[in-house]
């Protein structure tokens, strides 16, 4: 059988997690990337290279994919873990009559503005936003998020608390994206989680979330996340109720939300399994082939009504990150640890010598420390104890 993925830059989910398991499943896998030369880098690094086809193609437009499809391979699947490629590999798999998510449902999601019409006209939530093409002092609820509309991993997401501020803030961010289209929206305030699902539009299973930290205002940036096993019943209903408006059924997809006095409103939809390494450590966590799962869900296998998913774990992923702009002149290596039963997972994010800049986004990640074990308590004492014994340090 004959899976298409489409991808962009290369990813841990896809070369830790997907093609493994494609690999596992017996699959026939071409990669269909814009990029061709990065992924054979990442490939080679990881021993997949000698097993999966690479083709190059401008992914982000649906009907060059289809036509790299069409003049090649008969299809079994097409499938993406990228949040800018869902709606071309909707499109393309609906195309060639292959499971796939509603395409529709893709563009809402990754469409942040469109995403609180569409909420706001299902009558499940109303969020005061607006759209910004160039900097312009609004009558908005102030303090308000400013981010780009098809924005991820909190990049040029900033709080603003006034229209001077909202002008300046705006400017700074179309300089960086020409042409880009901004949101504008209120805080909601809250504690940040995350709802992981699995759905094959017979039967959708909630896989737990995540506690987020974030760094401090105005920035939005992911610090820590901590394994939540099962959320209150009424705070799943809610964010499941909104999943449904979007007609969101289908596949992995990783939702955000806050609860503030019992009320849970949704950030945003990623429509995708969850990424920077969450999704590796759910797998482990939950004792459950995750990314086989998925994938078996677009070649239009059903899921089974039990994922046999382990109940009793206990996790969070910590990322240490630059505070300034540098050469990472020294940092830990990539080492697997047990530590009284819990699990340590370091991976490193940058090489030594590699120079940044400071962009108060996940980019400015240094590494991703996973800890698993049953204990949320010995979990917390032995990663605290790991990344206080690191040493991180960047020259200017």
């Amino acid at each position: 059988m004959r899976l298409y993925l489409l991808a962009l830059n290369p990813t841990d989910s896809v070369t830790e997690g997907f093609l493994p398991a494609a690999a596992r499943l017996g699959l026939d896998v071409t990669v269909l990337t814009d990029q061709p030369d990065a992924h054979r880098t990442a490939y080679a690094d990881s021993g997949l290279h000698a097993s999966i086809e690479l083709l190059e193609c401008d992914v982000r437009d649906f009907r060059a994919v289809i036509t790299r499809i069409s003049t090649h391979h008969t299809p079994d699947a097409v499938f993406t873990n990228s949040d800018h490629l869902q709606t071309q590999s909707a499109l393309a798999a609906d195309y060639f009559g292959l499971p796939a998510k509603n395409w529709r449902a893709t563009l809402r999601t990754k469409d942040k503005a469109e995403m609180r019409r569409h909420l706001t006209a299902a009558g499940v939530d109303t969020v005061w936003s607006a759209e910004l093409s160039e900097p312009a002092a609004l009558d908005a609820p102030y303090p308000c998020v400013l981010k780009p509309r098809e924005g991820v991993a909190s990049e040029d997401v900033v709080l603003v608390d006034g229209p001077e501020e909202l002008v300046t803030r705006s400017k700074e961010i179309l300089a960086r994206r020409p042409g880009a289209v901004l949101v504008v929206e209120e805080y909601l305030p809250g504690e940040l989680f995350t709802l992981e699902t699995l759905g094959d539009d017979r039967v959708r299973h909630v896989l737990g979330g995540f506690h987020t930290e974030l760094s401090e205002p105005p920035y939005f940036i992911e610090e820590r996340l901590t394994f939540v096993a099962d959320h209150p019943e009424p705070v799943v209903a809610q964010v499941l109720a909104q999943l449904d408006a979007l007609d969101v059924r289908f596949g992995a997809c990783h939702t955000e939300f806050v609860v503030h006095e019992g009320r849970a409103r949704i950030i945003e939809v990623n429509y995708r399994a969850i990424g920077d390494q969450c999704d590796l450590l759910l797998a482990r966590l939950l004792e459950i082939p995750l990314f086989e799962h998925i994938l078996r869900t677009h070649l239009g296998e059903p899921l089974p009504t039990d994922l046999g998913a382990r109940r009793d774990g206990a996790a969070r992923l910590d990322y240490p990150c630059a505070e300034r702009a540098g050469t990472l002149t020294s940092a830990p290596a990539a080492t697997e640890q047990n530590v009284d039963g819990v699990q340590l997972t370091y991976r490193p994010l940058r090489e030594n010598g590699e120079r940044h800049e400071l962009y108060r986004t996940n980019r400015d990640y240094l590494g991703v420390l996973r800890a698993t074990g049953t204990d949320q308590r010995s979990v917390d004492r032995a990663a605290t104890a790991f990344l206080a014994a690191q040493l991180w340090e960047i020259q200017p």
